[in-house]
């Protein structure tokens, strides 16, 4: 063991230390970003409707995921028989975006501004919410990029639609996150996973979002397709942006968000069709949202968050 410090540096245990995400090294000079992957916080939740406390779901999901910081030489499933998030892929934490507490559009530009950056710097951007409102600067973040390299194909997790065009003069809340992506001409389609039951749209959304190109599957629907079938469904050798709300899954296993839906996805539905796109295309940013620890006292849903991210991490770079 040697080899990987145990003998000679820290034992480093999960709670010691500062907490990054998965205790990787932290950059504050975003024009230094030299890495895979980048993470960055965005603790705004003022887009919610119901519920908030999203704001600390940043800091909780970091600090959960201490949890998996063991070693050094990657973490190895026997399942997969594959070695996952080894020395080579380079993760760093970029800390959080600057959050101007009741204003959405600058701190909207600001989550962008740290999502252009780590794309300008080659990383995929991986973002921790905040409400879901935050994927609309993260989506806006990737003009440039797909310029150069094409369109996204967005593929949403989650519980509801977010498909509301404008209510009230509301249009960039956490009701609103899909019908801003799907506007976007590099936003070449839009795959909608665990929609269900009574949702936060209104039926003029599904059929909007139906007729803009999107495909809408239940919980249900999924599961009766199996993880094959969905992924047959998404085109294929695309580039894909991931954007999971934590409320997909169900609140038995992740109480802790604003606005919890029974009937939810359980790990492995999503881990699945996670990992099946990592092998059908490439997956170019990811973020995941809604984690409002304060409604969890058990801290699984922020431990589910960190797990989830950093094994679709390590599926990204073991099937690049």
């Amino acid at each position: 063991m040697s080899g990987h410090g145990y003998e000679t540096g820290r034992l480093n245990l999960p709670f010691v230390g500062i907490s990054t995400f998965g205790k990787k090294p932290y950059v504050e000079n975003w024009d230094e970003i030299n890495a895979d992957v980048a993470i960055l916080g965005a603790p705004f939740d003022c887009g919610c409707q119901f519920r908030p406390g999203a704001r600390f779901g940043p800091r909780s999901v970091r600090e959960a995921s201490t949890l998996f910081s063991f070693g050094h030489a990657g973490a190895y499933d026997h399942e997969d028989d594959a070695t996952y998030l080894g020395e080579d892929v380079r993760i760093v934490d970029m800390g959080d975006a600057d959050i101007i507490h009741t204003k959405t559009e600058e701190s909207h530009a600001n989550i962008e501004f740290g999502v252009k950056k780590a794309l300008d710097s080659g990383a995929i951007p991986v973002t921790i919410g905040g409400d879901h409102s935050i994927n609309i600067p993260c989506i806006r973040a990737y003009e440039e990029d797909c310029a150069k390299n094409g369109p996204i194909h967005v593929v949403q997790i989650d519980a509801h639609l977010d498909f509301v065009d404008n209510r009230k003069g509301i249009t960039e809340g956490h009701g609103n996150p899909m019908r801003r992506a799907i506007e976007k001409d590099y936003v070449s389609g839009m795959t909608q996973l665990g929609i269900r039951n009574v949702s936060s749209t209104a039926k003029e959304g599904y059929d909007d979002a139906r007729a803009r190109g999107s495909d809408i599957l239940s919980v249900r629907q999924v599961r009766k397709l199996g993880t094959q079938g969905v992924l047959d469904r998404i085109p294929e050798g695309v580039r894909y942006y991931v954007t999971i709300d934590i409320d997909a899954f169900c609140p038995s296993i992740a109480p802790g968000t604003g606005t919890p839906s029974h009937g939810g996805f359980q790990y492995y539905d999503v881990l699945e069709i996670v990992q099946g796109l990592t092998k059908r295309g490439d997956v170019v940013g990811i973020d995941l949202v809604e984690v409002a620890p304060a409604y969890d006292p058990t801290e699984s849903t922020q431990v589910l968050a960190a797990q989830l991210l950093l094994n679709f991490i390590g599926f990204i770079f073991h099937n690049k």
